[in-house]
């Protein structure tokens, strides 16, 4: 058994590992979270949400109700993350809670499903805009053009994060600035621009279906990200106070920005407008911007993209950092240049990895949906995971210091899991209805991770009883 009252120290392989080092303030911290979250979905989910609701209240009720349970599982992950403030995030809590194998696991899903379907998904939405301001004549025709801008977007950010830590923050701060700008000339013109007649204009529409489990889970994964912060725990300054600060601000940041938004639609179209409409924000700047406002909404949705797209990058590699430093399988990845003070392994494998799988499913159908369903399933499971760690790493570490704890607790961490229950439930239930063979496809990759995991732990020596992962020097059992 583990002695319970020794806490764990800062992670690293050797004690003359290079670590990573503190280089993010609490506003860098802020714009990982908003740059991430805020890509394009609320552009492309508010009409489907308005949609299954009967009336605007309703709609600004959902996008409230959804930013309350991002905060809930915010303030669930900023115990988690400062009481085990290392590079990696969930992995280490995984790892820490249930063992070697689960870690890995989450660390495996991560690199071949969730992390690069996500950013592959955002590339596709930057893809499908940058096409509407600069058409790119393919010999594959429009869905290789797709491909192209997505893939070339990819490579354009990974190699900026390459570069370095400052680079890829600079990057982060600037694509998050200008989001929030855009986003609120959307908020003055809906709500100063636009007369107010213009909500009369739209005809009126016939009663909805009255669909509130489609609504939440088009909410909540418009809301997906908050809890990236916790994969660059260890290079955040004054991680006690700064993790906190960062998730609780960044999430009511966006919930805000969220509503305002929607608000900002509503008045402009009207509720009926708002729910016929197939591009919301380039109908409203239509109105009093002409067909330069469809060219503006065009570059804002880039800007958002790109955003969301180098956030994940950017983070995602600190994942797969942790893994390499536990497991001998994937040690390349668990080196950091001290130079450029950032993962360049795990940056070029993450980047390679999504260019792959953007080619597999960019090329058929619709690439975004296809890695929709890749990635959905998958993502909520380790996610309710996490959440249930919170319980055990309470009972196997009472006595590592806790900088802050949970609110309510056992009630805001049951809601977290609740609601991660929910998502995994209508994903499947979802690609059962529609036969969507994507998800099998990550079932199979898991399945497969599991294999490596128990191939791994027979080459891995035996830990020692005191020995922690993403630890400092251990001492193994003979």
């Amino acid at each position: 058994m583990m002695n319970k009252a020794t806490p764990p120290s800062t992670p690293s392989v050797s004690s003359s590992a290079v670590q990573p080092r503190k280089e993010l303030g609490l506003f860098d911290s802020i714009c990982i979270i908003v740059g991430i979250i805020i890509g394009a979905g609320i552009y492309k989910t508010t009409p489907t949400i308005a949609s299954v609701l009967p009336n605007a209240g309703w709609l600004i009720a959902v996008w409230v109700l959804g930013g309350l349970l991002s905060l809930i599982g915010a303030l669930c992950y900023a115990e988690l993350a400062t009481a085990f403030p290392h590079a990696g995030g969930d992995y280490v809590f995984l790892t820490r809670a249930y063992g070697r194998w689960m870690g890995f696991l989450f660390a495996w899903c991560e690199l071949w499903v969730v992390r690069p379907g996500s950013i592959g998904m955002m590339a596709f939405v930057f893809a499908t805009y940058a096409r509407e301001i600069f058409p790119l004549h393919t010999p594959g025709g429009p869905q290789f053009s797709l491909m192209a801008y997505a893939m070339g977007a990819i490579a354009v950010l990974t190699l900026i994060n390459i570069l370095g830590v400052r680079e890829g923050k600079w990057t982060q701060n600037l694509l998050t600035v200008l989001k929030v700008l855009s986003l609120a000339l959307i908020f003055v013109v809906g709500m100063f621009l636009v007369p107010g007649a213009a909500a009369e204009k739209a005809p009126p529409a016939d009663p909805p279906p009255f669909d509130l489990r489609l609504a939440m889970i088009l909410v909540l994964f418009t809301y997906g990200g908050w809890n990236e912060m916790a994969y660059v725990a260890a290079e955040v300054r004054n991680p006690t106070r700064n993790i906190l600060r960062a998730l609780v601000l960044g999430t009511l940041a966006v919930t805000a920005i969220y509503v305002l938004a929607t608000v900002a639609f509503v008045r402009g179209l009207g509720f009926a407008g708002v729910q016929k409409s197939e591009v919301v924000a380039a109908d409203l700047l239509r109105i009093s911007m002409g067909d330069f406002g469809s060219k503006l909404i065009a570059l804002i949705i880039c800007i958002s993209a790109l955003g969301s797209v180098n956030g994940q990058i950017f983070t995602g590699a600190r994942v797969y950092y942790a893994m390499g430093r536990d497991h001998r399988v994937f040690k390349i990845l668990g080196s950091w240049d001290p130079q450029r003070s950032t993962p360049v392994w795990s940056l070029l494998v993450q980047g390679v990895i999504t260019l792959g799988l953007v080619a597999a499913f960019g090329w058929y159908q619709d690439g975004f949906n296809n890695l929709l369903n890749f990635t959905t399933p998958v993502f909520w499971t380790f996610f309710f995971l996490v959440g249930l760690s919170l319980f055990v790493l309470r009972a196997r570490y009472p006595d590592v210091p806790r900088p802050y704890r949970t609110l309510f607790f056992p009630v805001t961490p049951v809601i977290f899991c609740s609601s991660c229950l929910f998502m995994i439930y209508s994903s499947v239930t979802y690609a059962i209805q529609h036969r969507t063979y994507e998800a099998l496809w990550a079932i199979g990759v898991l399945v497969v991770g599991m294999l490596v995991a128990a191939v791994s732990a027979l080459r891995q020596p035996r830990l020692a009883a005191t020995e922690e992962p993403t630890k400092g020097k251990i001492t193994r059992q003979p």
